[in-house]
């Protein structure tokens, strides 16, 4: 674990630019007194938000790039200049040993791809997923893929488990997490071939999670399981629905509340409630995206997230950094790897 984690920041990301990102590196630096950060972007922008920003303004260092990665660029496009670009030089200092993980609030396929090309996958993983935590009745979950691969085998959905699973001791503080696999029924007999095996396999697995089986699609904001695991095809619609379907809770609860004198008066009392409720669904309570499986941390957050929403995407960064996040799942793959080999020889000598 370092003693003092350095973030590279790509300024340039986002609805906000420099201004929303300084603003949260302030804010996670508060939080976090032992962070330093590397500034990727435009150096005059930069600088001039640094003024507002003391803690961070003491130690930063600011690396000048005149490219930036617009929403509208498509990855094949952004490749071929990545290493000019601000989201691909912040990308590369963790490549380099420069920055021990990267955030962005840019292009997500962008990302995606620099990081992947930059990085590659870890050794035992064959793709990586893109990982966030969702709000359930209970608390968070963690949800992966969310878009990164549209259509994956059981071998697939077996390491996201394990990334999924050692994600959530990381940034959820759980020793056994419960781990599920989305379907359209919780019956065994439902399901994919790949869904079938995957959940063959991970029952045999002797890895620190319980896994508890199949959970369906209206059952993820219960808060039942800790880790849901799908392809990134299901994973991202469901994603988008959640989000949506909070945005209509939150504006039919407005609209009703404005339909007479009387509701009025039923929201001035039930206020404090519904700021819990809203804050609760707010997705920058929850931001931070992470590509897991590469060799270094990359985490992606909402391109709209305000500066508070950065900050607790730098600090999702923090915490894969301090709690060395690529040790873990390497780790769990070593023990999957060797269960998985002396389970047939056991299963022959007992036959025997």
């Amino acid at each position: 674990m370092p003693d003092r984690p350095i973030i590279a920041l790509d300024a340039m990301g986002g609805d906000g630019g420099p201004a929303v990102t300084i603003a949260a590196a302030e804010i996670a630096r508060k939080r976090y007194p032992k962070l330093l950060f590397r500034f990727y972007g435009r150096e005059d922008a930069i600088r001039a938000e640094l003024g507002r920003a003391p803690l961070v303004a003491k130690n930063a260092v600011v690396v000048h790039s005149d490219e930036e990665v617009l929403g509208t660029d498509k990855p094949s496009q952004v490749l071929r200049r990545a290493r000019r670009s601000s989201m691909g030089m912040a990308v590369e200092a963790v490549k380099a040993g420069e920055a021990h993980a990267a955030v962005s609030a840019g292009n997500t396929g962008a990302l995606m791809a620099i990081a992947k090309l930059g990085l590659r996958t870890m050794e035992g993983i064959d793709r990586p997923a893109l990982v966030a935590l969702l709000p359930t009745m209970k608390s968070e979950s963690v949800m992966l893929d969310l878009g990164a691969n549209t259509e994956c085998d059981e071998t697939n959905l077996v390491q996201f488990a394990v990334m999924g699973a050692a994600f959530a001791r990381t940034v959820l503080g759980l020793k056994r997490p419960r781990v599920a696999l989305l379907n359209i029924g919780e019956e065994d007999l439902k399901g994919t071939h790949e869904l079938k095996a995957a959940a063959t396999m991970l029952r045999e697995a002797d890895l620190p999670m319980e896994f508890v089986g199949f959970t369906e699609g209206d059952k993820i904001g219960r808060g039942d399981v800790d880790v849901i695991v799908t392809d990134g095809f299901s994973g991202n619609i469901a994603l988008k629905t959640a989000e949506g379907t909070a945005k209509l809770v939150v504006s039919l609860l407005a609209n009703a509340f404005r339909s007479s004198a009387l509701t009025k008066l039923g929201y001035l009392i039930s206020r404090p409630a519904l700021r819990a409720l809203r804050g609760h669904l707010d997705p920058n309570n929850h931001n931070g995206a992470v590509f897991l499986g590469l060799n270094g941390v990359v985490v992606k957050s909402h391109g709209s997230a305000t500066p508070r929403g950065v900050a607790n995407a730098i600090g999702v960064a923090y915490d894969l950094v301090t709690a060395d996040i690529a040790r873990r799942i390497a780790g769990d793959l070593a023990n999957f790897g060797a269960h998985r080999a002396v389970a047939p020889e056991a299963s022959n000598a007992t036959a025997a």
